[in-house]
């Protein structure tokens, strides 16, 4: 159809202005002293939340995540907290003012978002996020988002859930709910989370102690904004985020062009035995890395389903690890990464798919290092593999209140080409995360420990060997669950270059008792008396056995690393008590044999 003829003369245009003139950059030395600034802001986030929490999950453990968004929602700083809330904070932010939408929002206002397809993490793990206005301007400025880890919020079972069929079974779900309007708490909101929490005070609490952190972010940030100008401040940020994505273009385009595949698998989903397969392939073009999870397992029937934000999570932790490590992050070092998962997979789970569990993701967190082990020296053999800790819920009758604490279990890291790997460390998935003190334990609930310690020959066996994991025994002072956490009990963590798998994470519950039970993730009764035996996987081994050093392996016997026997049938030393050694004929043939 041909456009009409306009019935009167089209009108000159006017002369078009001048484009401004682009700003130059801001000098080096600004723009460093303004990002330390603008980092200095969420730590002392952190610092607040810490200080304010009321559950030992958050001030202990430190199971959190913060960051700091500009206006168009771009990451800008971050506090250390767990690896993958901190990436899963990026989705969870874009999806959350997508629902309350920016033009509804006010000064002081505060959002909740556990709706975990948006927020990329389970119920429990909740976000508050707030706007952050400046003069002169009708909308959002900055944005602030604090992730933390909250005792209860009504789900079907006290704890941990961990044989849901749907989200509907896993606890009270805000998908942005507007908690505080223009500064004033929404108290029917707060009353509503308060008499659906088993334990209201410890939920409750931790609440005012993220929203204390949200205010002391606001507050430091305006000070960031005056001290310097508001406009500078953004300038130099943005310069901030540009530089952070030329540098991390520059590392990946330094790696080998290619693609990569890996396949590892979680035990179960606790509804079935079946084994779920998951698979990555890592493919490099350039200056873009690509990790797409499409041949995983379909989304299955347990609560061992991701949603998307904590897939990117994952690979985005990883991807940190291999192309900026040293730096802070910001928005800026994740723009050369794609994440690829199918709608409705393992991977990226959708309504109404139960999430609650996601150990899954502990397990996936070095699925890409497998694949690109294939091609990067520097990566290191499998952790342990998990994150194989514990849980304790009940009643305590010596404090006449209910209780629920938990425990991050240590396990050994990886070799190395260049050393072992480290004994007793939270996964690499927990970055600063830590395990409950003894005390905290003892005195939180009624449990008395037997033992803590390293165990002997966990490590899994190399040229340089992976480090040793943890033994825990329990006992119980008064009738309470137990739940073991762990999913990576039916398969061995990985080795290289002819390094040896080790065994995997475990528990013993009633150990040397008739009703003794080996288990992997498991929830059950122990009555007063009663005990569990917590042990955790090593590391996998770098290298042949017979190629270590024999002063090291006599080392390892002497601190109980390895055992003698170990040192003579695996690594073809005879260690004496006095720290000389002798080789085994297995050795002393390989010595002189031809290489």
């Amino acid at each position: 159809m041909t456009a009409p003829v306009p019935l009167t003369p089209t009108p000159t245009p006017a002369p078009t202005a001048a484009a401004p003139t682009p700003e130059p950059p801001l000098d080096g030395a600004t723009v460093e002293v303004i990002r330390n600034y603008v980092g200095s802001v969420a730590e002392q986030m952190r610092r607040t939340l810490v200080r304010a929490a009321f559950n030992p999950v958050i001030y202990d453990v430190l199971d959190f995540g913060i960051s700091l968004y500009d206006a168009d929602l771009t990451l800008i700083a971050e506090s250390a907290g767990i690896t993958h809330f901190l990436g899963a904070n990026d989705h969870a932010i874009a999806k959350g003012t997508e629902y309350v939408g920016v033009d509804t929002m006010a000064e002081g206002d505060v959002y909740l978002l556990n709706y975990p397809y948006w927020s990329g993490a389970h119920a429990y793990d909740a976000m508050l996020f707030a706007p952050v206005f400046r003069t002169g301007h009708e909308r959002p400025a900055a944005y602030l988002a604090v992730r933390a880890h909250w005792m209860d919020l009504g789900a079907k079972d006290p704890g941990y859930v961990l044989d849901s069929t749907d989200m509907h079974q896993e606890g009270l779900i805000f998908p942005g709910t507007k908690i505080v309007s223009r500064g004033e708490i929404v108290r029917d909101i707060v009353e509503l989370v308060r008499f659906n929490s088993r334990l209201p005070d410890l939920t409750i609490g931790d609440f005012h102690a993220q929203l204390a952190a949200l205010r002391t972010g606001e507050t430091r940030l305006k000070q960031v904004w005056e001290k310097f100008g508001a406009p500078v401040v953004e300038r130099a940020m943005r310069q901030v985020i540009e530089h952070g994505e030329r540098i991390a273009r520059r590392a990946v385009a330094a790696l080998p062009d290619g693609t990569w595949t890996a396949l590892d698998y979680c035990d179960d989903d606790n509804i079935t035995d079946d084994l779920i397969p998951m698979r990555v392939t890592v493919t490099i073009a350039g200056d873009t890395m690509t990790a797409d999870f499409t041949g995983s397992s379909p989304a299955v029937a347990g609560p061992v389903n991701l949603p998307i934000g904590a897939t990117m999570g994952i690979a985005k932790a990883i991807f940190k690890a291999l192309t900026t490590p040293y730096e802070p992050s910001n928005g800026g070092h994740f723009r050369p990464l794609t994440v690829k998962a199918e709608p409705g997979s393992l991977f990226h789970a959708e309504y109404p798919s139960p999430t609650f569990t996601q150990w899954s993701a502990i397990v996936a967190f070095e699925l890409i290092h497998k694949a690109l082990a294939q091609v990067i020296e520097s990566i290191p053999a499998s952790s342990g593999g998990d994150e194989p800790g514990f849980m304790a819920v009940g009643y305590d009758p010596r404090a006449g209140s209910d209780f629920v604490i938990s425990n991050n279990e240590g396990i050994g890291w990886g070799a190395t080409r260049e050393h072992d790997g480290g004994n007793a460390q939270q996964h690499p998935s927990q970055t600063t995360v830590r395990n409950t003190p003894v005390e905290v334990l003892e005195h939180k609930a009624p449990l008395f420990h037997e033992r803590l310690e390293l165990i002997t020959d966990s490590g899994g066996a190399g040229r340089h060997r992976g480090g040793v994991g943890v033994l825990r025994e329990v006992r119980y002072l008064a009738q309470a669950e137990v739940l073991s956490m762990k999913k990576k009990t039916k398969t061995r963590p990985w080795a290289m270059h002819g390094g040896l798998e080790p065994a995997p994470s475990g528990m013993v519950i009633r150990p040397g008792t008739d009703r003794e039970l080996h288990v992997g993730m498991y929830r059950t009764t122990l009555a007063e008396g009663e005990r569990f035996v917590n042990h955790t996987a090593g590391g996998g081994g770098y290298g042949d056995p017979l190629d270590r050093e024999p002063s090291a392996v006599v080392a390892d016997v002497l601190d109980q690393y390895i055992s003698a026997e170990a040192a003579e049938t695996t690594y073809g030393v005879v260690a004496r008590p006095d720290g000389s050694w002798q080789p085994t004929p297995q050795r002393q043939a390989r010595s002189t044999a031809p290489r």
